[in-house]
């Protein structure tokens, strides 16, 4: 005898099929998050704590510039010499000479040195500077990048649900409201008509879902019963039946299953998660929303963080930090703009990582349609060069 399951069990079997669907995209995140706070903690200890940088290149430096003072205070040298040697001294500094490396490579600074490492910005700003240093800078990105590519992956479908849902729906919610005020501005026109039409227009059923008899039934009064039309209320009915056998949940056989052999529903989801852990990438694959759309939300997103990052870069306007946010999220980051605040941005980290992945998909886009634009001129170019047939 089959039993219908608890309230608890339903909830407990509810839980476990939402964790095994959240559970990857988790793991991912926290698997880049554990990354970079190794790698802050490693390049805080080998760079920060290095040797004074009193070098013998620094020791050069000052020597030079030092006689150079010296001449030019006796008048031993002229202006224009004066320029061209000071010019040749600047080129040849190395700016780790006057930093403090226990500053500069905090445990927050090493932080988003990180983060500029495994995103491939590289702003320029700061480097390692030991040949420790180095070799694990190399090594941290060889692993790095790759994850990071693989978070990306992993955002940009749930991304592009996002974007292809809520398009879908506002298209939905566009037709529907252009629906209703085209019927409704038929209703207007139609009723100055004559009343014979009109009778007849209210026998009409208008459906603008799927069908669905029982909806009739309930919400058209046309379809009541009436006297001499109880065979067709007979049909209607053993329709309903029909409708409500194949639309009827599945049985309790397989919660029985679960519920006795619980192994088997954790199989079942273990194959769903490893499924979609091989199908990441495809939805952006399949992603297909107007490209004007995609820039427009590339366009609003850098404009939100240009608003609100001069309030602490007193040195950036909108307009510098509109071009900053783009060079970072399109991962090209020159090194022009420093930030005097390196540590505020980093708590924007986030904001880096999902705009990496809009301006990823809005290239994703703008390179469909190039290749469907490059189609259309080479079979554009085919007609033209392809010989009559001869008749």
């Amino acid at each position: 005898m089959m039993t219908e399951p608890s309230p608890s069990q339903t909830e407990k079997k509810s839980c476990n099929q939402v964790f095994w669907t959240v559970f990857p995209h988790v793991c991912f995140i926290c698997s880049l998050v554990i990354y970079a706070l190794l790698g802050a903690l490693m390049f805080s200890h080998v760079e920060g704590n290095r040797e004074s940088n009193e070098t013998e290149a620094y020791q050069t430096f000052m020597r030079q510039l030092w006689n150079l003072s010296k001449n030019s205070s006796g008048n031993e040298i002229s202006f224009d010499e004066f320029k061209e040697e000071a010019r040749k001294l600047i080129e040849t500094i190395e700016w780790e000479w006057f930093g403090d490396p226990k500053k500069k490579w905090s445990f927050l600074g090493s932080l988003f040195f990180c983060c500029t490492v495994f995103t491939t910005v590289g702003y320029g700003h700061t480097y390692p500077v030991t040949r420790p240093g180095k070799y694990l800078c190399m090594l941290y990105a060889l692993f790095g990048i790759p994850l990071m590519f693989l978070v990306l992956t992993d955002m940009g479908d749930i991304l592009s649900s996002i974007l292809s849902t809520s398009y879908n729906k506002g298209r939905q919610l566009q037709s529907k409201i252009l629906a209703r005020l085209s019927l409704a501005s038929c209703w207007k026109k139609k009723r100055d008509s004559k009343s014979g039409s009109l009778a007849l227009r209210q026998t009409k059923v208008v459906l603008h879902e799927p069908l669905n008899i029982k909806e009739v039934l309930r919400h058209h009064s046309s379809l009541k019963i009436k006297p001499g039309q109880s065979r067709n209320v007979e049909i209607f009915e053993h329709l309903i039946a029909r409708e409500n056998q194949f639309l009827a949940p599945p049985g309790p056989g397989k919660f029985e299953r679960w519920s006795s052999c619980p192994e088997l529903d954790s199989g079942a989801m273990m194959n769903h998660m490893i499924d979609n852990i091989d199908n990441i990438g495809k939805r952006v694959e399949k992603l297909d929303v107007p490209f004007w759309l995609m820039m427009l939300i590339v366009f609003v997103y850098i404009s939100c963080a240009a608003a609100i990052l001069p309030r602490w870069e007193s040195r950036l306007n909108f307009e510098g930090a509109f071009y900053f946010c783009f060079i970072t999220l399109t991962t090209i980051g020159f090194g022009d703009v420093a930030l005097e605040h390196p540590n505020f941005f980093l708590f924007l980290s986030f904001y880096i990582v999902v705009g990496m992945e809009i301006v990823i998909i809005a290239f994703k886009l703008g390179q469909d349609r190039l290749i469907s634009l490059y189609k259309k001129l080479i079979c554009c170019i085919g007609r033209k060069n392809t010989p009559p047939k001869m008749v």
